[in-house]
């Protein structure tokens, strides 16, 4: 079994309950089997032209898996939840439903046309170093360090919303909320200034 860590996030619709469902449904993939995962955090969009706090705010989590499908297969399922989610693929850094993004793979480091791991840019987003550290205390970024150490230097601007972790514990997560605004509790009192989607792969 290999170790990945998947990003997810949503700015449209029922946020909270789409990374939920979309947390279940990781967990019950043939071949993967739940570990570790995140509370939810907010942060503001940021597209093409930078951040943008007219756009609805995103919803971030992590959630930590161990798997036996290699990185393409597990980033191809990926993509079909994301699609079963109504994502569209339009515009670039734009408006969504649902994003997954295969962040780590074990120690590997892969650069296909289609993906690229560790994902190039998690060690410059709070709203993915954030909920891993949260995953995982002792997590560590292949070829940047400590995740800890990256998200002191960088800074945490996200909010951490005020729900259960995606998995409730390993191999029981929890079933998906129907609620989009839970009450939050401020990290760091200031909204995201570097949101993206990550490249997708």
């Amino acid at each position: 079994m290999s170790r990945a860590v998947i990003a997810l996030g949503a700015n449209l619709g029922d946020r909270g309950s789409a990374l939920r469902a979309a947390a279940a449904a990781i967990a019950a993939l043939p071949g993967v089997e739940p570990v570790a995962s995140s509370h939810e955090v907010e942060s503001v969009a940021v597209t093409l032209d930078g951040p943008d706090t007219t756009k609805p705010r995103y919803r971030n989590a992590v959630v930590v898996v161990d798997t036996e499908l290699e990185p393409q297969e597990l980033l191809d399922v990926l993509h079909g939840i994301e699609d079963s989610h109504g994502r569209t693929r339009e515009v670039r850094w734009g408006d969504r439903t649902l994003d997954l993004d295969l962040i780590a793979y074990d120690e590997r480091s892969l650069d296909t046309p289609t993906l690229t791991v560790p994902h190039p840019r998690a060690g410059d987003r709070a709203f993915v170093l954030a909920p891993w550290l949260d995953a995982d205390p002792d997590a560590v970024l292949p070829g940047a360090g400590p995740v800890a150490a990256l998200l002191a230097t960088l800074g945490d601007d996200t909010e951490r919303v005020d729900e259960p972790r995606l998995f409730d514990e390993p191999g029981h997560p929890d079933e998906p909320r129907s609620s989009d605004e839970p009450t939050r509790a401020s990290r760091s009192g200031t909204p995201s200034a570097d949101r993206d989607t990550q490249v997708q792969s």
